[in-house]
């Protein structure tokens, strides 16, 4: 089982700190300075939303320049590679992939500052001359050895990270305790029963 961000959204009070914590991780790496994860809304809750990294990876299947890849127990984007085409983020079941691009509106006399598309318009849809988009996604914070920010910043605890090679140790660990600890099974008398059974088949037959 590959690793992933567990959410609580009994927790989660939609502060938003775990998208400013990936944010600022990133942006200090060099990469895309944009959150790896989403805040969902309803009138009743809010919870994050992270890349599950699937084992199957849809994203990774239809990426045509190969941008996207099984890394140990995580799915990797390899934002250098990536073309922009945005075929992942359509592809991905749970929208936990989407465009973003890093403008030139900075840069003196190269582009007018002023977006020209509205914010509500998906980044799916949206496009801006001279802005190179790649996707970005939850790479569970692959360069920090403590661990994906966003967990380590939530002040209710709301994140958790789940899967990878410690859950698949404590799976082993449970069943060898259910087999330590389970009922007697009388081998002999198992086969004695299927034996008599099979008997009776062919009798009645």
């Amino acid at each position: 089982m590959n690793r992933f961000i567990d959410i609580n959204p009994e927790r989660c009070i939609g502060c938003g700190t775990c998208q400013s914590a990936c944010a600022d991780a990133h942006r200090m790496q060099g990469l895309q300075d944009t959150p790896r994860l989403a805040l969902l809304k309803t009138g009743g809750i809010s919870a994050a939303l992270a890349c599950h990294h699937c084992e199957g990876a849809p994203c990774a299947e239809v990426c045509p320049v190969n941008a996207i890849e099984h890394d140990g127990d995580r799915i990797h984007v390899k934002e250098q590679e990536c073309i922009g085409c945005r075929l992942c983020a359509i592809a991905c079941p749970f929208g936990a992939i989407h465009p973003d691009g890093t403008s030139i509106a900075g840069v003196a006399g190269m582009c007018d500052p002023t977006p020209s598309y509205p914010k509500s318009l998906s980044s799916l849809l949206t496009w801006a001359p001279g802005q190179y988009t790649c996707a970005v996604k939850c790479d569970l914070c692959a360069f920090d050895p403590d661990g994906p920010h966003c967990v380590a910043a939530c002040p209710t605890k709301a994140l958790t990270v789940m899967g990878g090679s410690a859950d698949r140790e404590l799976d082993e660990a449970k069943r060898l305790r259910s087999i330590e600890n389970g009922p007697v099974v009388d081998v002999t008398a198992v086969a004695q029963g299927l034996s008599e059974k099979a008997e009776g088949s062919v009798n009645n037959g």
